[in-house]
């Protein structure tokens, strides 16, 4: 029982530290490269062969084909990439994973490079905070942590051999025909699924192979079904998302799985021989042949739909149609874009500009409504709706971005996030008031009052100084200020008039509410002055 608890917790140990250290990898080199990576992921809308190429390389860097199917998830969601592109990227992404095997499978001493790694991460993670330099240090951690979990897993592995029923539990796991090839295929997809890893389920298999636990042929088997698994991912990230997060994730399944089962078949007969053939001393490092294995099965899969990727796109857009109305707002944000910060910036950007389209909408309405144009009660109803779903928004945005603000970022992603969320706050103090002016003029109609001649003048002549202004808030700063400042002289003359006519007679309650109208015009100015700063 004692034997049975130390390898469990060793194993299981083990792969904790491995999983830690694939994620602190990833993150850490995210982080460094902060948005060199993005920018370089852009270059995949060009040529198809340049996307697959930054698939490649992409992946490598990060070292998790996860973390790019994310990122290719919020691309095609923001409209930065077409699906076409993506796919392209996919077929290189599935490719530079493979680059993971082969550092298992050669690392020529796991527990001392391990340890090496940690020392030389520590060394430079500590002593500078908030830098390149330290989100270097943690991805070496990290990597160190991946060479510690090998070490243990591989250790804690060895003691099964001693035991006749474990060793005979594991040894049902037979690639012997192609029944137990699917069998070993759907462990391995089902376990690759749950840690959300296919490195760390190969791993598994490697290091049972290397131990004499499972055969050479079980472990290739165990590959085609770990890159099944590994594209929940890829759903995970869609989920809450529009039609373009939908199609990536399906094609990152259907590619992955169409080219499974398309190469199944031939794992006994052609693979399990090749890797044999490539590396005749293959019993010394089992390792060896699985990865390039894995590298050959990728290129092939790869060249199977890379030529099809228009064709799959085509078919997705069908099979998943654009919808008649997306979904107004926070369509974008979901908890497992997070995993990426640049490219949740990049959805909270997108929520943020649906905030900017809204205020100007609501501007529209306000001046129908002063004008008299369309139904009155209709008009005031969507902009008291409107103003309440643009709060909701703020909220989940603000929420959102400060939890990704938690993660390790780069300078300019964390000043990026900032800067979001003191837009998403103006942008939400704008549509209040307007929300108030609305109200304003809706007590100055309970009064049996109407802006008539002059004052209807003036006040229009107000309100789209307004909307100009606020359409100029992305322009040039000397001019917005000027604008801002012909409209607060535009105000001071229309709060004058209303005050005058107190003293000849007219009643005080709507004379108050167009001073209240003009005060809200008058914050609304100063708010998009703000927003200008932020922009």
């Amino acid at each position: 029982m004692n034997e049975l608890a130390t390898v469990i917790f060793t194993v299981t140990g083990g792969l904790g530290a491995f999983l830690l250290g694939m994620r602190h990898l990833s993150d850490g080199l995210q982080a460094a490269s902060g948005e060199g990576l993005r920018r370089f992921m852009s270059l995949a809308t060009g040529r198809p062969l340049v996307g697959v190429a930054t698939g490649v390389v992409s992946t490598m860097i990060v070292q998790s084909s996860s973390i790019i199917t994310v990122m290719l998830v919020g691309f095609v969601s923001s409209r930065l990439m077409t699906l076409a592109q993506s796919l392209n990227v996919l077929v290189g992404a599935n490719i530079g994973t493979t680059f993971t095997v082969w550092i298992m499978a050669f690392a020529p001493s796991p527990e001392m490079l391990g340890l090496v790694f940690l020392c030389l991460g520590s060394a430079i993670y500590f002593p500078f905070p908030r830098s390149r330099i330290r989100h270097a240090g943690l991805a070496m951690i990290g990597l160190g942590l991946v060479f510690l979990g090998m070490f243990f897993m591989k250790e804690g592995v060895a003691p099964i051999r001693e035991s006749p029923a474990l060793s005979e539990a594991i040894g049902r796991l037979a690639a012997t025909d192609f029944k137990s090839v699917i069998f070993v295929a759907l462990v391995s997809a089902a376990f690759t699924a749950i840690v959300q890893s296919s490195a760390a389920s190969i791993l598994i298999f490697m290091t049972f192979a290397s131990q004499g636990l499972v055969t050479y042929e079980t472990a290739i088997a165990a590959l085609f079904g770990a890159n099944i698994g590994t594209t929940a991912t890829g759903w995970l990230a869609s989920i809450g998302g529009g039609s373009g997060a939908k199609r990536t994730a399906l094609a990152h399944t259907l590619t992955n799985f169409v080219g499974s089962v398309l190469f199944i078949p031939l794992v006994l007969p052609v693979f399990v021989p090749l890797g044999k053939a490539i590396f005749p001393d293959w019993q010394a490092n089992v390792m060896a042949p699985v990865a390039v294995s894995d590298t050959i099965f990728s290129i092939m899969r790869g060249l199977v739909f890379f030529p099809l990727s228009g064709v799959l796109a085509k078919f997705l857009e069908r099979i998943i149609p654009e919808p008649a109305e997306e979904k107004p707002h926070l369509s974008l944000l979901n908890a497992y874009a997070k995993r990426s910060p640049e490219i949740a910036c990049a959805q909270a950007a997108r929520e943020v500009a649906f905030m900017s389209e809204s205020v100007t909408d609501l501007l529209h309405s306000l001046r129908d409504t002063l004008s008299g144009e369309g139904n009155r009660e209709k008009l005031e109803q969507h902009i008291f709706r409107r103003e309440e779903i643009l709060d909701n928004v703020q909220r989940e945005v603000t929420e959102f971005l400060g939890e990704v603000m938690l993660s390790r970022l780069s300078t300019s992603t964390a000043a990026e996030a900032r800067r979001l969320l003191r837009e998403a706050d103006e942008l939400e103090s704008a549509s209040d008031e307007i929300a108030s002016a609305a109200k304003a003029l809706k007590r100055i109609h309970a009064e049996d009052e109407e802006l008539s001649g002059s004052d209807l003048a003036l006040v229009l002549d107000i309100h789209d100084a307004s909307s100009a202004l606020f359409a100029d808030t992305s322009g040039d700063a000397a001019t917005l200020r000027q604008a801002a400042k012909e409209l607060k002289a535009k105000l001071r003359q229309a709060r004058q008039l209303q005050l005058m006519r107190i003293g000849g007679g007219s009643a005080a309650a709507p004379v108050l509410a167009a001073l209240d109208l003009l005060n809200a015009y008058d914050r609304f100015r100063k708010t998009c002055i703000a927003i200008a700063e932020v922009s």
